[in-house]
C-alpha cells in the first residue's frame, strides 16, 4: 500500500523546497497542503485566517491532510499542521513524518530575509520580537514535531542519505 511521505517543521524549515527536490528524485507527486488549501477557498491563507479565525484554518487544514492518505506522494505540511487536533499522529499511523530540524537562530536568519507578503505573521516585528516569537513558538510545537519518524538536520542532511533513511522506514 502507498505511504505519503509527511514533512513537517517549523516555517522556513524548508519543508516544501526539500519536498520538491525530494519528489523529483523519488518520481512522486508533490502535495503542499497549503497550496492546495489555497485552491480551495480562492484566497490567501491570512485573508482566510482573518475573515474565518484560526480554528476553521485548522478544520480546512485536517481535512487537506486527510486527503493525502493512502498518496505515494511527498507532503509538504504546514508548520502548525502537526499540533492540531491529532494530526501528527495520524501522519505517523499513515505515512512518513519527517521533522526539518533548524535552531531558533537559523530559522530567524532565514524568516528574517523573507518577504513580508508571503509570511504576513512577521510583519512590523523588531529583530528581538520576531527572535522571540520564533523561539516561544518553536518551544510550543517541539514535543509534536519530536513524535516524527525521522528527524534530520536539513541543512547537513544530503539528500541521498535521507532517501536512504526513507527507504529504511518504509
Amino acid at each position: 500500500m502507498p505511504k505519503p511521505i509527511f514533512l513537517i517543521g517549523y516555517m522556513g524549515s524548508g519543508k516544501t523546497t526539500l519536498a520538491k527536490k525530494l519528489a523529483s528524485k523519488l518520481e512522486l507527486p508533490f502535495i503542499d497542503t497549503d497550496d492546495e488549501i489555497v485552491k480551495e477557498i480562492g484566497m490567501s491563507i491570512t485573508e482566510y485566517f482573518q475573515l474565518h479565525g484560526e480554528e476553521k484554518f485548522r478544520e480546512l487544514e485536517r481535512k487537506q491532510l486527510l486527503k493525502t492518505a493512502q498518496q505515494n506522494a511527498i507532503v509538504s505540511t504546514g508548520g502548525g499542521s502537526p499540533c492540531f487536533f491529532d494530526n501528527m499522529q495520524w501522519m505517523n499511523e499513515n505515512g512518513i513524518s519527517v521533522y526539518l530540524q533548524m535552531s531558533p537562530k537559523s530559522l530567524f536568519d532565514r524568516l528574517s530575509q523573507s518577504k513580508p507578503n508571503k509570511r504576513p505573521i512577521l510583519i512590523g516585528k523588531t529583530e528581538e520580537e520576531l527572535f522571540n516569537f520564533i523561539t516561544e513558538k518553536l518551544t510550543e510545537r517541539e514535543p509534536f514535531y519530536q513524535q516524527a519518524h525521522l528527524i534530520i538536520d536539513h541543512i547537513n542532511t544530503p539528500i541521498d542519505d535521507l532517501i536512504t533513511l526513507l527507504k529504511k522506514n518504509q
